[in-house]
């Protein structure tokens, strides 16, 4: 009886001092997610595995389970407690990345995963992106050096750690993703411009070098050459169905199950979600979806605004940016605005290290956003 009412009056204060319509509104998107999972994948675990279905359908349930048990452990804890288990976190994901050429999985030319036992095909990247905001806002916000230039530094030698070890899988999505993070940070703590801009065309230039000289980054070349010209190389393809689904869709889509993407290209259910969405329901309902997307990082600016905490400042402003970015990267892809990366949608693609991270994301946001740290302040 004593451990239940424990456990009732816990479950009571958190939902007591969680900001619901975030919450909500998180549910909402893992939801919608879930059942663009059904329509997206049964066809595929039918034909392709020759078993149930609803195959992919439950694992993406069980994420989504798990990914709910993440959010509330991330955004039960004291804050304190929270900075304090990222930083640790931090480095575990780090030594797993670190891991990835030695004892990584490759699929397709890239060696970005590695095995584990409750969660194969496991991207550290994906876990280590969150804690890398909590990391690069609490060596900006240090009080023990107060030499900024220092902090910049610092920030910089981290940041360029993880893109070396993400270009090594190769990963430039990622390794993109990292820096525009790192970037958002950096100017929002007050950098001067033009040493930012400086930086960027530095780095850009590293990366072109890279994608034309090195042998490793043929097909990262063969990507962007085809994007230009539509006409040369075989890298068109995915994108060239997916835009061709999205067109054959319209305003309203084919209906249920009408789609014919998800069988055509292969992880059309992860990086060509979107495509696969608006083919079956249409362009309406990809404008409702990314219209979700904005009022989160609305009410999360909005949160921002009444903030004192720098620190809390930049790991929110770091969060919605990471899920801003990352969502901007997987439409273009799909619209093809953008050579193709192989980027997820956050909430809605099918994957486990994606909604793991995004999860990670969703707690961190709930705990610095929670009616507790008002009253604190």
């Amino acid at each position: 009886m004593q451990i239940n009412s424990f456990l009732y009056k816990f479950y009571y204060q958190w939902w007591k001092n969680i900001d619901k319509p975030i919450f909500l509104l998180i549910t909402l998107l893992f939801t919608i997610g879930l059942f663009f999972s059904l329509v997206s994948t049964s066809l595929i675990a039918s034909d392709k595995l020759d078993t149930n279905s609803y195959f992919f359908f439950f694992k993406h349930l069980i994420y989504i389970f798990i990914g709910i048990f993440i959010i509330f452990i991330f955004s039960s804890i004291n804050t304190d407690q929270l900075f304090k288990y990222s930083i640790i976190l931090f480095f575990i994901s780090l030594i797993s990345l670190f891991l990835v050429p030695i004892i990584g999985i490759e699929v397709k030319g890239s060696r970005r995963w590695i095995d584990l036992l409750f969660l194969p095909r496991f991207q550290p990247i994906e876990v280590l992106k969150p804690f890398l905001i909590i990391m690069l806002a609490t060596i900006l916000c240090s009080n023990k050096n107060s030499n900024i230039y220092f902090k910049y530094l610092l920030s910089i030698f981290l940041i360029s750690i993880i893109s070396l070890l993400l270009i090594m899988q190769p990963d430039i999505g990622q390794t993109l993703l990292v820096f525009f993070s790192w970037t958002v940070l950096i100017f929002t703590s007050g950098i001067n411009i033009f040493f930012l801009f400086g930086f960027f065309l530095l780095v850009l230039f590293f990366l072109a070098y890279l994608i034309i000289y090195l042998p490793k980054f043929d097909y990262i070349q063969g990507r962007i050459f085809s994007f230009f010209n539509r006409e040369t190389g075989s890298h068109n393809f995915q994108s060239d169905k997916a835009i061709e689904s999205i067109t054959s869709g319209g305003f309203f889509g084919k209906g249920i199950g009408e789609g014919t993407l998800k069988n055509r290209v292969p992880e059309a259910h992860t990086d060509y979600i979107i495509s696969v969405i608006s083919e079956e329901f249409g362009v309406v309902a990809i404008i409702l979806i990314l219209i979700l997307f904005l009022v989160l990082i609305y009410m999360v600016f909005k949160k921002i605004n009444y903030e004192k905490s720098e620190k809390v400042k930049l790991i929110l402003i770091g969060c919605v940016s990471l899920i801003l970015m990352q969502a901007t990267i997987h439409v273009g892809v799909n619209i093809r605005l953008f050579p193709t990366t192989g980027m997820t949608l956050p909430f809605l693609s099918y994957g486990g290290s994606s909604i793991v991270s995004i999860s990670i994301l969703s707690g961190i946001i709930l705990n610095l956003t929670k009616r507790k740290i008002n009253n604190q302040r």
